[in-house]
């Protein structure tokens, strides 16, 4: 026999509605570690069948080393903003940010066999069991993970955990020298969403697409010219507009290019070169690191939340 004691006991260990806690209890005649059981396995099937659905909305985590020489982002995504709200769910991405900040996993694998910090299983099975309990498909997506021997690692997550950045300085200078500059480019680096942090790093493939792209818009633009009986732009002047348009695009895609977000005075080279000079030492941006929930993953249309409520019921 068992009564709301033991319901209540079940209840609490797997966060399983009222109903299939009462239920499991019945099936175990009353045994509330093997219904507890049960309901893992059930939830597990659960799982299993909501696995194929897109989880496009979650939350990031941002770890940086008191030392400043470690730091960590981690994307985990829900399928709803509602369930990424959650105080569980938020722990828990937290958690998996600190779980890569201890183990430096080589990989996604090593992270979910890793014992998740601040709990008793590993990574992929505490995800397994909030996904049974909230009812609703997660996924840790991905994780980046940086250290650095010659410098400092400085991160900036903004206040709704959705962007976040990590922006790596070599320098002789202290961490509390360069903390001001670290926070401003890991601002930058999320507010305007660099590509390379210089001109050297551009990659060539980028630069002949995109050449190519404004080349066809250039072209375009000529034949709505032509087309109202307008004289359209001769090769050369094509040629000019392509280059200083790339140029801006150029601009738009390095960080040390791009203007400082605090003063449109300064430019984000011109910045760190103000730094250096008040300093008398060299300061080069060496890491830079930029995630966004839901970047590249497809969102469904589907009211997720409403069919979350009935399968609760």
């Amino acid at each position: 026999m068992f009564g709301t004691k033991e319901i209540k006991e079940v209840r609490e260990i797997t966060g399983a509605g009222m109903l299939d806690c009462k239920n499991a209890l019945e099936e175990t005649k009353g045994d509330v570690q093997a219904a507890v059981n049960l309901l893992r396995e059930r939830g597990l099937v659960k799982v299993a069948k909501k696995s194929g659905r897109i989880a496009a909305e979650g939350l990031l985590a941002l770890e940086v080393s008191d030392d400043g020489k470690k730091a960590t982002l981690v994307e985990v995504n829900s399928e709803t903003d509602f369930v990424a709200k959650n105080d569980d769910f938020r722990v828990f991405v937290e958690n998996v940010a600190k779980t890569v900040q201890a183990n430096a996993p080589a990989d996604m694998d090593a992270l979910k066999a890793a014992t998740l910090v601040g709990g008793e299983k590993n990574v992929e099975d505490t995800l397994n069991d909030l996904i049974a309990r909230i009812g609703e498909n997660m996924n840790l997506r991905r994780f980046a993970f940086e250290e650095i021997e010659d410098g400092y690692l400085y991160g900036y997550l903004h206040g709704n955990h959705q962007v976040a950045s990590v922006v790596g300085l070599k320098s002789d200078a202290s961490m509390e020298e360069l903390a001001d500059l670290g926070k401003d480019l890991a601002m930058q680096v999320t507010s305007m969403s660099p590509r390379y942090i210089s001109r050297e790093d551009v990659d060539e493939k980028y630069i002949a697409s995109e050449k190519e792209v404004l080349l066809h818009q250039a072209q375009n633009e000529n034949a709505e010219l032509e087309a109202q009986g307008k004289k359209g732009r001769p090769a050369n002047i094509i040629e000019k507009m392509v280059e200083g348009r790339l140029q801006k695009q150029l601009q738009e895609a390095c960080l040390l290019e791009q203007t400082f977000i605090k003063d449109s005075d300064l430019t984000v080279g011109q910045l760190v070169e103000k730094k250096a000079k008040d300093l008398a030492k060299e300061i080069k941006v060496v890491t830079m690191i930029r995630y966004e929930v839901g970047e590249g993953l497809e969102k469904k249309s589907e009211d997720f939340a409403a069919e979350v409520a009935k399968q609760m019921q």
